[in-house]
């Protein structure tokens, strides 16, 4: 398929940082943090260039489904209603790293800031060899979203939770695949430390990949799983050593366009995931 002027992955994609497992640490604090149940979150402390995807986190839900047509959406909504309340929490940590503010100013995103992700191992139920946030299911101890979001980061990553500050959460969204009902936790760290594979019978990878990646139109294009139509294909990123899609293409996706990082992009490249993935590390394309 002609790519129509525009390469991927561009030589950032490729960057990967941190290296190593670390300690486990408990939840930093400070100032005055708001509750979620036994959950901690303290907006004040993110970074003026974040400030906007904070301040606007509720529209995310909106963003990503602007993007879907009105029959496919509607079939989205239908399935979320039938799914009520069955199914398991979980949650996922949404990890922004960088520099508290740009040389440029103190509001524009630094270009050395990035973000947390994991590659699940192949040989797992669900999800296998899929791009993701670090995340997973709740367990009865955890007392909210964030904690479990911290938790499982810690578990799959060996991050040091004592770094981080949770910022906000996102709306709780129903994955229908793995029966799970999913609440992102968006956080900030200036800098989280190193982070590694934990357990490889869990994660395959992980990765701090730079926002500026996932920015470049030539990383992105749309992609659909086989057994559905070109109609159900949602926003992906091919970088070069990941193909990121699903839920979690839908939330990055929706993220740039509320912060205003988005820049235009070609939707009409559309392709069908096993061909998309085929392209991961492809020195050709790029």
């Amino acid at each position: 398929m002609p790519r129509g002027g525009w390469g991927y992955p561009h030589p950032l994609a490729g960057e990967i940082r941190a290296v190593g497992c670390t300690r486990e640490a408990p939840v930093s604090g400070g100032g005055t943090p708001q509750r979620l149940g036994s959950d901690v979150l303290a907006p004040e402390f993110g970074p003026p260039w974040l400030q906007p995807l904070v301040d606007n986190v509720g529209e995310i839900p909106d963003a990503y489904r602007r993007r879907l047509p009105p029959d496919v959406l509607a079939m989205v909504t239908a399935s979320k209603a039938a799914a009520g309340n069955g199914g398991r929490d979980a949650a996922v940590l949404v990890l922004f790293s960088g520099p508290q503010s740009s040389a440029d100013a103190p509001d524009s995103l630094p270009d050395d800031a990035d973000l947390l992700l994991i590659v699940r191992a192949a040989t797992l139920r669900h999800h296998a060899g899929q791009a993701a946030f670090p995340g997973g299911a709740s367990d009865p101890g955890d007392g909210g979203p964030v904690a479990t979001a911290l938790r499982e980061a810690r578990e799959e990553t060996g991050i040091d939770t004592g770094r981080l500050h949770p910022l906000v959460t996102m709306e709780r969204t129903f994955i229908a695949p793995s029966g799970f009902h999913v609440v992102p936790v968006l956080a900030y760290s200036p800098d989280p430390g190193p982070v590694a594979v934990v357990d490889q019978a869990e994660t395959a990878k992980v990765a701090r990949v730079p926002v500026r990646a996932f920015i470049n139109p030539a990383n992105r294009l749309m992609v659909y799983r086989r057994t559905f139509s070109r109609r159900f294909a949602g926003p992906a990123f091919l970088l070069n050593e990941m193909l990121v899609w699903g839920f979690t293409g839908q939330v990055i996706s929706a993220m740039l366009d509320v912060a205003g990082w988005a820049k235009p992009w070609d939707a009409r490249d559309v392709r069908e995931l096993d061909e998309a993935m085929a392209l991961v590390g492809d020195e050709d394309e790029a």
